[in-house]
C-alpha cells in the first residue's frame, strides 16, 4: 500500500533486572517516497502545516534526496537497487516537531518484492544510526531479522546486546516488534500495532486534537519512564561515541 495512517499502541516491557511496563497510544504513518499524500489541507511534505513529513528529519539530515541515500546504502550492501518503491513507517511531524525513536524503512524492488529493511534509530542525545539488513525470504508473512546493537539508546541498557526484529508489511494492520537480549537472555520486549485509517483531513485533525505535539508526548514519556526506572534501582550505563558511519550493514545470519 502507499501512504497511510496507523493508529495504535506502543508497548515496552523490561524483564530484567527490574520488571517494568509502559503502554502509550500513538499514531504512525506510512510514507511512500514516490507517492506522498496529496490534496490534504492539514498535511504538507517539506512544508509548514499541522502534520507533515520533512526529508531532513531522516537519515543524514542533508539535502541529498532520501532515495539517493538509501540506494547508496543498498549498493554498498551489494543489493543493486532498481528504482523500486521505498516506504517508511514512522511518526509524522505534528505542529512543527517530531521525534522518532525508530523509523522502519521498507526497500522494495521494482516488482514489489522486498530487498532490504532499514531500521533508523534516534536517541535523546540528538544522535542517529541505521541498520540495513537484506531480506532473505521476501515471501514470508513476517520479516524476521537480527543484528548486534551498535548504537547507544537507553541509558539503562548495556551495549552488549542483540536486537531481534519481527515486522509485517503494512496493510490493514502494521506491526513492528523489537526484542533486546544479552548474554543472560531477553531483557526487553517492545511492540507497535496499528490499524490503518483513511487519510483524510478529519483524521489528521483528530490526531492533533487527540495527541497534541506528538514529539513532546513521546519525549515526555521517555523521561518519565526513565525516572521511574531510576527509582527502581537501575543505574545509567556509560555512553560511548556513536558509530562513525551512519549505517551498519548487517549480513543475515547464515550468509
Amino acid at each position: 500500500m502507499s501512504s497511510g495512517l496507523y493508529a495504535g499502541t506502543v508497548v515496552h516491557r523490561r524483564l530484567r533486572p527490574r520488571r517494568h511496563r509502559l503502554s502509550y497510544r500513538l499514531v504512525w504513518m506510512l510514507f511512500d517516497l514516490d507517492d506522498m499524500p496529496q490534496g490534504l489541507r492539514f498535511f504538507s511534505h517539506n512544508g509548514a502545516n499541522l502534520l507533515g513529513f520533512r526529508d531532513r528529519d531522516h537519515l543524514d539530515g542533508s539535502a541529498t534526496p532520501l532515495r539517493q541515500q538509501i540506494e547508496q546504502m543498498m549498493t554498498d550492501a551489494n543489493l543493486l537497487p532498481d528504482g523500486g518503491p521505498i516506504r517508511v513507517l514512522c511518526m509524522p511531524r505534528v505542529l512543527g516537531s517530531v521525534f522518532n525513536p525508530i523509523s522502519v524503512w521498507f526497500c522494495h524492488r521494482r516488482d514489489e518484492t522486498l530487498a532490504a529493511m532499514l531500521y533508523e534509530v534516534n536517541n535523546t542525545f540528538g544522535e542517529r544510526h541505521c541498520y540495513l539488513i537484506p531480506v532473505t525470504d521476501p515471501a514470508a508473512p513476517i520479516i524476521r531479522q537480527s543484528c548486534d546493537k551498535a548504537f547507544y539508546v537507553s541509558p539503562f541498557m548495556r551495549m552488549e546486546m542483540t536486537y531481534d526484529f519481527r515486522v509485517t508489511l503494512p496493510g490493514a494492520v502494521a506491526t513492528v516488534l523489537l526484542d533486546g537480549s544479552d548474554a543472560e537472555g531477553k531483557t526487553i520486549v517492545t511492540s507497535f500495532r496499528g490499524q490503518r485509517r483513511d487519510l483524510t483531513d478529519a483524521t489528521l485533525l483528530g490526531v492533533v486534537l487527540r495527541h497534541g505535539v506528538l514529539a513532546l508526548k513521546v519525549l515526555g514519556a521517555i523521561h518519565w519512564e526513565a525516572a521511574k526506572l531510576w527509582l527502581k534501582g537501575l543505574r545509567i550505563q556509560a555512553r560511548p561515541a556513536p558509530p562513525e558511519a551512519l549505517v551498519t550493514i548487517v549480513q543475515p545470519h547464515g550468509s
